[in-house]
């Protein structure tokens, strides 16, 4: 990844998780920091006349009628966060939080918001220090409470961890050589106001999503190997004429993974097609994969532009103050909505494929693929973790948005709900990668019942060999448990895709 990213033009969402996951230093380009002070010059100026801007010199919400005299707007702006600081339950892991403080930079600096420049500096060098506020995670409808508890940090408030220790938010600044800062006029509003939190929860469960659909593509391929499938659903004139780009891509993954293979080589004209789990391989990823690019094309539309409310036209001749409503979550949160069923889609392929594996009647394998079943249930349970995972997934899928509580006294009469259909695709995908990993387990332990003098192909010999090196065989029960957790990591890591590609000599498409 990156080792630094410099904001001012452009981003898109492996620039942001350079940031978020991997840490990279946050700058600003000179573009950048002009646009941030030519926009709050245009505040500073607006306030010295009195002009009547909503959340600046009148109150929030339903509160928009009522006047704030311009020697009042500072503490307009403290109020706001403190107010706003109401979200609830567990806090929201690290990266959500650096995703997050990186979407404040990229809203706020698109320099249409008018907060000064030392207020952005102040957010830039908590990511760069892993300052990391204590923000709860439940109870916001797509936007203010959690980035409310963020920006309680800039002034010295509220919670925070800086090096593993959780810290009142003006101790965890002074540790990190930062001095907190009083907030004036528009910015306490612009902090919390926009699409920021959903962006970057959404980035990461798409980021993720997006990985857990290559290496779903693998461990496909390695089913279709060990349960010696069928290659016509794969072929080329098959995807010709039915030409989704994605469908076509996910069959060539496949043709690629297995090249090679003796197992497929020796099983070719035994039958006429398998079951749709394998055979439909190139049907579902495709379309999955189609679904996880479009939320991917919205979500960098998303964390390129301004969100805020209300926005400050800084054209020449053409001032104006803009009361609209880009903080509006429905892009984020429909797009995550379908992120998640894509994924879910992917889940019960991938445990209908294990449940062949593990079934005696459908593989010719032992029951569970283990040699004496009975004393031993072999992978047999693993099956039941998908089925339950599968379940917390579709309850998972019911959609956010279509959901609609009025708030701020019918001020707010629709409500996008984009909040939820981003923070929960973090919970979808981890459970997409343990099903994943429960069906590679089973390709892995099913190895020995293969002919062993038939190679498999050079992609999975590569990724079997490397799980080798901390799964053992399952000659007779042992504790599962943390070999699950360790496919499921390296999934998550893209260790397995990595592995693949150097066993095919090619990445995947």
């Amino acid at each position: 990844m990156k080792q630094s990213l410099v904001l001012g033009k452009k981003i898109d969402l492996d620039d942001f998780m350079a940031v978020v996951r991997g840490h990279a230093v946050v700058e600003f380009s000179a573009e950048y920091k002009e646009r941030v002070n030519r926009s709050r010059s245009l505040v500073e100026r607006w306030v010295e006349e009195e002009k009547v801007m909503y959340g600046v010199t009148t109150g929030f919400g339903a509160l928009c009628t009522r006047a704030i005299s311009k020697e009042e707007t500072a503490k307009l702006q403290e109020n706001i966060i403190l107010s706003h600081s109401v979200s609830v339950g567990e806090p929201l892991p690290e990266e959500a939080v650096r995703g997050t403080l990186l979407m404040m930079l990229q809203n706020l600096g698109q320099g249409y918001s008018g907060v000064r420049l030392e207020v952005l500096e102040l957010v830039r060098q908590l990511l760069n220090q892993n300052v990391i506020p204590r923000a709860p995670r439940d109870g916001s409808v797509g936007y203010l409470s959690p980035e409310a508890h963020m920006a309680l940090v800039l002034t010295g408030r509220g919670q925070a961890w800086y090096q593993g220790e959780l810290l009142p938010g003006g101790r965890a600044l002074e540790k990190a050589g930062l001095q907190p800062i009083q907030l004036a006029s528009k910015e306490g509003l612009a902090l919390v106001s926009g699409t920021t939190s959903p962006t970057a929860l959404a980035s990461i469960g798409l980021y993720d999503m997006l990985q857990a659909e290559k290496t779903a593509d693998v461990v496909g391929a390695m089913s279709l190997e060990i349960l010696q499938g069928v290659m016509d659903a794969f072929d080329p004139r098959v995807m010709a004429v039915r030409p989704h780009p994605e469908q076509g891509k996910t069959a060539e993954n496949v043709r690629n993974l297995l090249t090679g293979s003796q197992v497929i080589e020796a099983a070719r004209g035994s039958r006429v097609q398998d079951a749709l789990s394998l055979r439909c391989i190139p049907q579902l990823h495709g379309a999955a994969r189609k679904t996880l690019e479009d939320a991917r094309r919205t979500l960098e539309i998303e964390m390129n532009s301004c969100c805020d409310n209300p926005i400050l036209w800084p054209e020449p001749g053409n001032e104006a103050e803009i009361s609209a409503c880009n903080a509006d979550s429905a892009y984020v949160g429909i797009a995550m909505d379908s992120a998640c069923l894509a994924a879910t889609m992917l889940a019960k392929m991938s445990e209908r494929r294990n449940n062949r594996l593990i079934d005696e009647n459908l593989s010719g394998y032992p029951w569970f693929l283990i040699q004496n079943p009975g004393l031993n249930s072999g992978v047999m349970i693993p099956q039941y973790t998908q089925a339950g995972l599968l379940n917390q997934m579709r309850i998972l899928c019911t959609s956010s948005v279509i959901d609609n509580t009025p708030t701020c006294g019918n001020q707010e009469d629709y409500v996008a709900m984009g909040y939820n259909a981003a923070l929960k695709s973090l919970s979808v995908v981890e459970k997409l990668e343990y099903i994943l990993a429960i069906e590679l387990l089973s390709v892995y332990e099913a190895q020995p019942f293969v002919d062993a003098s038939l190679q498999r192909s050079p992609a999975s010999r590569k990724v079997l060999e490397a799980v080798g090196r901390e799964v053992p065989k399952l000659e007779e029960d042992f504790y599962l448990y943390p070999h699950i957790e360790y496919l499921r990591q390296c999934i998550h890591d893209g260790k397995i895709m990595a592995w693949a590609e150097q066993g095919m000599g090619r990445k995947l498409v």
